[in-house]
């Protein structure tokens, strides 16, 4: 196939489910009830809390030293894994906790402990060692993380979600998680008081379960400091020495009024929801969102058995266990609340927000509907508390493009308990290694961008990106939220033709198009063909046996130049790059490893002169790689992805529709494969490849 790309410039605290005007009054009892059930409850959380201080209060100590190899900041669930990790690895640690160890959103965490639900392989990894590190921690260290296998049972209650989860069983089973599909009967064994006469099916991991997440960040605490990690609560960071070179050389801190410098090779944001702003003192991008997350537990129930399994159910926007004698009704709404957009209060501590009764009652009673009983008894708390979330629900792990040294490990999106094990393991991996061990690209922090530290952007897409952790996920679904962030050249023509537009890295890509004048809708979302299966059919077959025009404009571009450009690009290169000018060379970049970082073109325009482009989603990676392997060398890179768009014509007339645009040769003599130069296409002049 000929292709040519063109790139141009309840009182008794009853709850209950039906809003019914009887029902709605109760409702209002327990929201009046509200302020007393909050402070009896947050007095017990509070003591469980701190049942181990005079413990920690020997083991954290208030010494501040001077230098380490690695600062981590942030005494959560990952900022202890990290470090207990690296001190496993005999690195110098010093961790660094604004108030108390675990006093931002880990000690609110409902604690599931699940190896089951993810499709990528990296998320199982973390998953099944967490798991395991949970287990094993209490013999290490003495202190329980209070995990217990109870099971773990994932509820489809109609043929999408049911299909879904048999993708994810296939998946999950092949990275060695013994994923077993129940019937409703064995559902209602396991769990007597779950309403089944909707669900199709389970999907049930016997060893999955909970933890108790303060208990589990206390160990891996301890484990860190007898491995020689200092741990220093009250220690707030203000700011982050940078080095000659350019890297992180430290941070500064405020003790008593007074700054102090601690010197490091290495730093490790851990800042859970306050990490973005942590980033901002150092110029690095993490666009993540705190967002409204609610839970309920009811009073104690004599028919609960504290065994039976966690049981999970997306369409009803819950999950359920057994918690203090009662249960646990934790909920992910569709349509989310952010929190503090504009700045995470510094002072903020075993925070708990204010119901918002209106808005969140709904989901609540349909939560409660899937255990029937819970209608039937009071409430010891409504809770809902921060927690943070990522533009595409993805974690936000590694090395920061902005600045060598300085890592990241934030943004987790509620599962930062059950993967939090793994997170550390792979990140100390890293900082002492200087490369991952696992496949990091779903997660890295360098495939986001800077307009998503935007407070519209961060308002408007956490509320989708929550929204999504319980939607049916669908292989065809965009991003409705935060869009038009960018538009190539030619979007009002391709708009003009029916595009249905998506998300692609910010870009408004064309996926099909419904034809002249008409409106693209996607319809109703499936797992097999959608309405609009036949339009997509004919625009291949009009590509293969004829001439189909693409707007690519999202690729990521960059004009490499300087003497040594070449040199350099060579280096990074399985393949010759510097041969001929006005050539094109399909390469990939490896690291010392032989691991692949890129996979792209280079075209060689003049011997200072070249022209990389990149697939949308390694954009910053590959701007990166390169600027950090320049070194004294006389070479510049210019991102210049908005400066051109790109237009790909490609089909067996594809020669013949640009010969008939423009008065250059484009025959196959004058213009062979991997050829690149300059051509006219009307008034305008286009770089234009073969």
């Amino acid at each position: 196939m000929l292709a040519f790309i063109v790139l141009w410039a309840g009182t008794q605290t009853e709850i209950v489910s039906y809003l019914s005007s009887e029902k709605a009054m109760a409702l209002a009892r327990f929201q009046r009830l509200w302020p007393r059930m909050k402070e009896n409850y947050m007095s017990k959380v509070c003591r469980r809390a701190f049942c181990s201080r005079n413990e920690e209060k020997k083991m954290f100590k208030s010494e501040i030293p001077t230098e380490a190899d690695v600062v981590v900041v942030g005494g959560g669930i990952i900022g202890c894994s990290v470090a207990y990790h690296l001190a496993k690895l005999g690195k110098d640690v010093v961790l660094l906790e604004r108030d108390k160890i675990t006093s931002g959103t880990t000690w609110h965490a409902a604690g599931l402990m699940v190896t089951f639900g993810s499709l990528s392989e990296t998320s199982t990894e973390f998953r099944k060692y967490t798991k395991s590190l949970y287990q094993s921690l209490e013999e290490e260290t003495g202190q329980s993380t209070g995990f217990k296998g109870c099971g773990f049972i994932e509820l489809a209650t109609n043929e999408d979600r049911l299909e879904e989860y048999r993708r994810v069983s296939t998946f999950n089973r092949k990275c060695g998680i013994d994923v077993q599909e129940l019937t409703p009967d064995e559902i209602l064994s396991l769990f007597p008081l779950c309403k089944v006469d909707d669900v199709l099916a389970g999907f049930y991991v016997e060893g999955d379960g909970r933890v108790n997440p303060v208990d589990a960040a206390t160990a891996l605490a301890k484990g860190a400091k007898m491995s020689g990690a200092n741990i220093v609560e009250n220690c707030p960071v203000t700011g982050v020495i940078k080095t000659k070179n350019g890297r992180a050389g430290g941070v500064t801190v405020s003790v008593g009024g007074s700054t102090q410098e601690i010197k490091a090779g290495t730093v490790v944001n851990c800042a859970g929801m306050w990490a973005r702003q942590l980033g901002e003192m150092a110029g690095v991008c993490i666009p993540n969102q705190a967002a409204e997350h609610y839970y309920l537990i009811t009073d104690e129930m004599e028919d609960v058995n504290p065994d039976w399994p966690v049981i999970e159910d997306p369409s009803s926007y819950t999950y359920i266990r057994p918690e203090g004698g009662g249960l646990l009704v934790g909920l992910f709404e569709t349509e989310a609340a952010a929190w503090n957009v504009p700045r995470i209060p510094d002072n903020c501590s075993f925070t708990e927000i204010s119901p918002d009764w209106d808005r969140m009652s709904p989901y609540l009673e349909k939560a409660m509907e899937r255990v029937p009983r819970t209608l039937e008894v009071g409430a010891k708390n409504f809770f809902c508390g921060p927690e943070s979330f990522t533009p595409d629900l993805a974690p936000i792990v590694g090395e920061a493009p902005e600045l060598p040294g300085y890592f990241v490990g934030a943004g987790l999106n509620s599962i930062g308990i059950l993967t939090g094990g793994g997170v550390g393991k792979l990140l100390a991996h890293w900082i002492t290694y200087g490369e991952p061990d696992m496949d990091v690209t779903g997660i890295n922090i360098d495939r986001l961008h800077p307009y998503m530290m935007n407070s519209l952007y961060r308002s408007h897409r956490v509320v989708e990106s929550l929204g999504m952790v319980y939607q049916c996920h669908y292989p065809f679904k965009s991003m409705q939220s935060a869009r038009d962030v960018k538009r190539s050249p030619i979007h009002s023509r391709l708009e003009k033709q029916g595009a249905y537009f998506k998300d692609v890295s910010g870009w408004e890509g064309a996926d099909w198009y419904a034809g002249e004048g008409k409106i693209a809708e996607m319809g109703k979302l499936s797992f097999g063909k959608h309405e609009w299966f036949p339009i997509w059919k004919k625009e291949h077959d009009a590509v293969r046996e004829g001439v189909g025009l693409i707007d690519m404009s999202f690729m990521s571009k960059f004009l490499v130049q300087g003497r040594d450009a070449g040199k350099m690009l060579n280096y990074l290169s399985t393949a010759n790059v510097d041969e001929d000018s006005e050539m094109i060379t399909y390469t990939q970049w490896l690291d010392d490893s032989g691991h692949m970082q890129a996979d792209l073109t280079v075209t060689k325009m003049t011997d200072e002169k070249y022209f990389v482009v990149a697939t949308d989603t390694m954009h910053r990676h590959v701007e990166t790689w390169m600027k950090r392997h320049i070194g004294d060398q006389h070479v510049v890179v210019t991102d210049v992805t908005g400066a051109y768009a790109q237009i790909n014509l490609q089909g067996p007339k594809s020669r013949d529709l640009l010969q008939s645009l423009t008065s250059h040769d484009v025959s196959n003599e004058k213009f062979p494969f991997r050829t690149a130069r300059e051509i006219d296409i009307g008034y305008a002049k286009a770089l234009c490849g073969h």
